[in-house]
């Protein structure tokens, strides 16, 4: 936990969103959820672009494609609409290894990330990245609900 500007303590909770707007209000809506998220929870959002930015008009080559503008915004405002603080953090590269080595170096006391529903055979197996994520870091972490891709 880190010192909020009046002495108290902030429980930080880092949230990776990808492209999907309904699973980044499905995080969103967790971490809003969390005991007095209003008042002592400052969420940091991460996404991460990958080659996708090259096609993008200039003002909007750091934000990687259109849908993860859209999944970032939706997931801002609401967590803004439930008054919980919100810090934006960006990167291009590996998705699992930033999120271990923000998570880290930020000291979040949480990662949310977003879950997808599969197959029974998918099932077997976490994501690539949830799993990487998961065994990469030492730091709690829950997986969202989502409805299948």
């Amino acid at each position: 936990m880190s010192d909020a500007s009046d002495g108290t303590r902030m429980y930080r909770v880092l949230v990776p969103l990808d492209t999907n707007e309904e699973r980044a209000l499905t995080q969103a809506s967790f971490v809003a959820s969390l005991p007095n998220a209003a008042t002592e929870v400052e969420a940091i959002l991460l996404f991460v672009f990958h080659g996708e930015a090259d096609e993008l008009p200039e003002e909007l080559k750091r934000y990687g494609s259109p849908q993860r503008i859209d999944a970032v915004r939706r997931a801002i405002e609401y967590l803004e609409e439930h008054d919980v603080d919100v810090t934006i953090r960006e990167d291009s590269g590996d998705t699992a290894q930033d999120v271990v080595d923000l998570a880290d170096s930020e000291a979040v006391d949480l990662v949310v990330l977003g879950g997808r529903k599969r197959s029974p055979t998918a099932k077997v197996l976490f994501g690539s990245t949830t799993q990487s994520v998961l065994l990469g870091t030492d730091r709690p972490v829950a997986v969202t609900g989502s409805t299948r891709d």
